[in-house]
């Protein structure tokens, strides 16, 4: 096992124990209280609802770019990664646009679910690309099946009177930490790889952006801080789409 792959296991293992020993979380009810609440053409909370249309956008132009014969990848297997990653932002779109219609627990699972579909998956092709290409394939489905299950319990936990979102935000959290150790123990086998670390800068803004949702609102009542948020968090794979694009094989592996 190399350095990187026990730093990467280390982590795993003290997200788990985090989440088990923690106490329990539940999702604060203000957290649905979002500053923006203006509707327009009959839309309820217009701006956070069709700020959503940025994931549709680049998760459509980035499918085009995975399925495009000229992207290189040396493994036709490593496609796959990538391809959920663009159909997860797809996803993210429609669920993040049905929550912000009508914001409650219930819808916000809808919102969450698919961004874990994009979260794991990117790991997965980020294994494929630094350690084996094996290993970030086969790694796929039981990442995904991981953040589908941070959201069933959440959800689960929430209709039977005790909500706990700790597993969700600790995987989250996890997650951006495993592609930062992945990028810095591990060089990529194509060029572009440092592009990840954009990724996490976005990652960081969009959650700056989220917590000042109302105060970005109230200085001058045009854009709130969530409105924001979608749009640079839609950034993020339009990072991944660049590299995809412009990125060539240097060091092939097995």
């Amino acid at each position: 096992m190399t350095n990187g792959a026990r730093i990467l296991l280390a982590v795993a293992l003290a997200a788990v124990l985090a989440a088990l020993l923690l106490p329990a979380m539940p999702q604060p009810p203000e957290y649905h209280d979002f500053a923006d609440r203006r509707a327009w053409y009959g839309i309820a909370n217009f701006l956070d609802v069709v700020s959503n249309a940025g994931f549709l956008v680049i998760g459509l132009a980035g499918l085009a770019i995975v399925a495009r014969p000229q992207t290189v990848f040396e493994h036709p297997a490593e496609r796959w990664p990538y391809a959920i990653f663009f159909v997860g932002m797809v996803l993210t779109s429609a669920g993040s646009a049905y929550y912000h219609l009508s914001p409650d627990n219930e819808r916000l699972f809808w919102d969450r679910l698919p961004m874990t579909v994009a979260f794991m998956s990117l790991i997965a092709a980020q294994l494929a690309d630094r350690l084996a290409v094996r290993t970030g394939v086969a790694l796929l489905l039981p990442l995904l099946a991981l953040g589908a299950a941070s959201v069933l319990h959440w959800r689960a936990t929430e209709r039977l009177g005790w909500g706990n979102v700790l597993p969700y935000a600790i995987l989250q959290g996890a997650s951006v930490l495993l592609l930062l150790v992945l990028a810095a123990a591990n060089p990529s086998r194509y060029t572009r790889g440092a592009d990840v670390y954009g990724v996490f800068a976005i990652y960081v803004l969009a959650k700056i952006l989220e917590l000042a949702d109302r105060q970005a609102y109230d200085l001058g009542h045009v854009v709130s801080g969530h409105t924001l948020k979608h749009v640079v968090a839609a950034l993020a794979g339009l990072v991944v789409c660049r590299m995809l694009a412009l990125r060539e094989l240097r060091v092939p592996r097995p």
